[in-house]
């Protein structure tokens, strides 16, 4: 009775040359555990970050998912495309220039509208050379050491610091001229950086290839103004510190549309997203020093 009975593990044995299909596996079988090497081990999951989600081909590689890796440089060629960072940088960068602007006018209506401060700054000068030389200790050190102006709080110390010597130097500058040159030279400092800007923002034209032109034009201004500090004590050309403040006027105007591009980052050079301060100095200084030659301007138009 015994021999009629066929298990699953003693099968016959086919000599036909047919194929019998196999017999479904038992319960115990099926759910028993897979030998090793049974089937093969499925491939291992990623965790990946949810900035690499999703790589533009065409986009740089610091730039994954808005997320910005950094730059080492200052001044780079036009490599960056996400559009956010660069716009979070010109804020950055003008909120803080809205600062400085704001302390340096409020300095120049003080030592302008309040007699007693005119007085005193114009006569204790020593305080303008200490000025001075605080800016010019500042304005190299913000410049030259860029792990400095980098660095946090003490970027913004510095920058404070520069801010101040500078707004003390225009203010007592300025306390030398009435108070309707002042002001007329406040309203036109303000509407030829406005026009610059606006003009720089829309232009095609690259002021950033212009960097020789630029320096060029910057010697030629700081040998006139060595020419000019010998000549006119003596008076030998009347109009020569009107034509000098003319073409400084001009040359630092042409300079806020230098680094005015720089800051957009959309030409052949760009700033670094992480130099908000050396762009906030540079742009400041522009305005400053165009004021000054406005300044400078009206005071010789007068004595003439």
């Amino acid at each position: 009775m015994t021999q009629g009975k066929v298990s699953v593990n003693n099968k016959p044995q086919n000599t036909g040359g047919e194929t019998t299909p196999s017999a479904p596996p038992t319960y115990e079988e099926a759910t028993s555990e897979t030998k090793v090497g049974a089937f093969p081990a499925p491939p291992p999951t990623i965790p990946l970050h949810p900035s690499w989600a999703y790589v533009d081909p065409g986009s740089s590689p610091g730039y994954g998912s808005g997320g910005y890796s950094g730059d080492t440089e200052m001044l780079t060629t036009f490599s960056w495309d996400d559009k956010s960072v660069r716009r979070m940088f010109v804020r950055k960068v003008y909120a803080v220039l809205m600062v400085q602007l704001l302390i340096t006018v409020s300095i120049v209506a003080l030592f302008t509208f309040c007699d007693p401060v005119r007085e005193y700054v114009q006569t204790n000068p020593g305080w303008y050379w200490v000025s001075y030389a605080v800016f010019f200790i500042t304005y190299m050190m913000l410049v030259c050491c860029s792990k400095l102006r980098r660095y946090f709080p003490w970027n913004f110390i510095f920058l404070t610091i520069f801010t101040l010597a500078l707004s003390y130097m225009t203010g007592m500058l300025s306390s030398y001229f009435e108070t309707k040159s002042v002001v007329l030279c406040l309203g036109i400092t303000a509407l030829v950086c406005l026009a610059v800007t606006l003009f720089s923002f829309q232009t095609k034209f690259d002021f950033t290839s212009c960097q020789g032109v630029l320096f060029v034009l910057l010697m030629v201004l700081f040998f006139s103004s060595i020419i000019l500090a010998i000549v006119v004590p003596f008076q030998y050309v009347p109009w020569l510190q009107a034509i000098y403040a003319v073409l400084g006027a001009i040359i630092f105007t042409m300079f806020l549309a230098f680094d005015t591009q720089l800051l957009m980052g959309n030409r052949r050079y760009s700033l670094s997203p992480e130099e908000h301060i050396y762009a906030t100095l540079s742009i400041y200084l522009d305005i400053v020093y165009i004021f000054s030659f406005f300044l400078q301007i009206v005071g010789a138009i007068r004595k003439d």
